[in-house]
């Protein structure tokens, strides 16, 4: 005891921060501890949570989902018309990024791409027309994670939209994402200018006509070993796509050039291709989603299959919970922002690109793209600790995502949403911002992280369909 009051004390705190403050401003030694309860201190969640740790019935699904998960082979197959190839593809159909929502919910962003697909797609020649137009109930609005798709930002995906058809060969399940536009004023961002529904209708007729045959004289693109490879040249697939898009163009320069189509339009394709360092990103995401479904539907698993936002909501839908959806207010990240904008500026955060957080890359591996942080904020030792950091809250690696700077250990994958609960730790997601307003376009990009409410939701919901509670 003499010695506790003459030595120097050195004091680790668990709890609230005042106390550690106080040793601190009196000048001693503390060290604060991140932690909270578990379920943010919420007792019938806590309850929940207990009943499922442990449990064989889970464990023995989890162990299911991840193995397809980690099974999944997804091959680019071709492009398609998104009426011809996306399932449930009504024609006044409008697919959007996120859970569902209504046009009188939808924020700037979506409402701003709503209206520039309506008149892309030729339903109506105005704004305000094709305002009127969604707002009367004419069009079906439904997520993309209803149909097999995923969206970046808006995600919004129309009827002559050409998409990338991805397979799984593995289990045989098909995914589907539409074309990238590039950056700045582009219909993902809200922005339906002429000149955002020129650049799309070049895509549908010269773009997508030169991949479409490009990929007829391949056959085929797997997609696993090339994320697997981009990771290794400093990419995680999300917001850093500059290596992955590189071996993309390799891959299909050769069949490109031998498609005997107008010389105008194949310069213009690999132009456009090679000035936009995004162009992989609809590829990732299509991979990603069909890697997630093939997990998805296995009951009783806790294993999270899908994580997406509307600029509304954020939502997650869990494997053993079906396609219920477990929704929350989104949030608007913190990051850095382009010249003259402001967080005050930004949009809650939109878009089914953390379908990548979820399949274990974007940033569950920003370990694998320091530089990304130049983008998103940060430092490099942060993105080395987000990866390490996952791995606390997910069932498995993904050895075919290996991370160089972490002696080339698979990527942390397949969320667990009761580790999620037990540790209080939120998955992290790397994103762009959009302007609150619609046709301003991206103004930045950040870190967010997954809401903890919509796990607690989860968790509670999986303990009501065992019967545990």
């Amino acid at each position: 005891m003499t010695n506790l009051f003459t030595s120097d004390l050195k004091v680790i705190n668990v709890g609230l921060d005042a106390f550690a403050d106080s040793i601190i401003q009196n000048g001693g030694n503390a060290t604060k501890v991140a932690w909270r309860p578990p379920a943010l201190g919420d007792t019938n969640t806590g309850r929940a949570l207990a009943t499922l740790i442990n449990n064989e019935e889970v464990d023995a699904a989890n162990r299911i989902a991840l193995s397809r998960y980690l099974a999944a082979n997804p091959v680019l197959k071709g492009v398609g018309k998104a009426a011809n190839s996306v399932p449930g593809m009504g024609e006044r159909t409008l697919l959007h990024a996120g859970p569902p929502i209504s046009w009188e919910e939808m924020g700037g962003p979506m409402k701003g791409a709503i209206i520039g697909a309506v008149i892309y797609e030729g339903w109506t020649e105005t704004e305000k027309a094709a305002s009127e137009m969604a707002s009367s109930g004419e069009i079906t609005f439904s997520p993309c994670h209803h149909h097999s798709a995923v969206g970046p930002m808006s995600g919004i995906i129309s009827p002559s939209m050409p998409v990338w058809i991805v397979e799984n060969t593995e289990h045989g399940n098909k995914s589907y994402s539409n074309f990238n536009e590039g950056l700045g004023k582009v219909l993902r961002y809200g922005a339906n200018s002429p000149e955002v529904i020129l650049r799309l209708k070049w895509i549908e007729k010269t773009l997508a006509t030169v991949c479409r045959a490009a990929l007829q004289n391949i056959g085929e693109l797997e997609l696993k070993p090339l994320i697997g490879q981009a990771l290794h040249m400093g990419d995680e697939c999300h917001n850093r796509n500059v290596a992955s898009t590189a071996l993309l163009i390799k891959k299909l320069f050769p069949s490109i050039i031998k498609t005997n189509l107008p010389p105008d339009d194949i310069a213009s394709t690999v132009e456009f291709m090679s000035g936009n360092d995004l162009f992989f990103l609809n590829l990732s995401m299509a991979a990603c989603k069909s890697m997630m479904d093939a997990a998805h539907g296995i009951d009783n698993s806790s294993m999270v299959t899908a994580m997406a936002r509307n600029g509304v909501t954020f939502g997650i839908r869990m494997s053993g919970t079906g396609n219920e959806w477990f929704w929350t207010q989104s949030r608007v990240a913190d990051g850095l922002f382009f010249p003259g904008f402001s967080q005050n500026d930004a949009a809650p955060d939109l878009g089914d690109s953390a379908i990548t957080e979820t399949a274990g890359i974007g940033g569950f591996a920003m370990a694998s793209a320091p530089a990304i942080v130049q983008f998103v904020g940060g430092t490099p030792t942060e993105a080395l600790g987000y990866t390490q950091e996952m791995a606390h809250i997910t069932l498995g690696r993904n050895n075919a995502f290996s991370i160089p700077a972490l002696d080339f250990i698979g990527s942390p994958a397949g969320i667990d949403a009761r580790k999620v609960v037990d540790t209080g730790i939120e998955p992290i997601i790397n994103t762009g911002i959009a302007h609150k307003d619609a046709g301003v376009g991206q103004i930045g990009a950040g870190i967010t992280r997954a809401p903890m409410i919509v796990f607690n939701d989860a968790i509670t919901t999986l303990a009501d369909k065992l019967g545990t509670t």
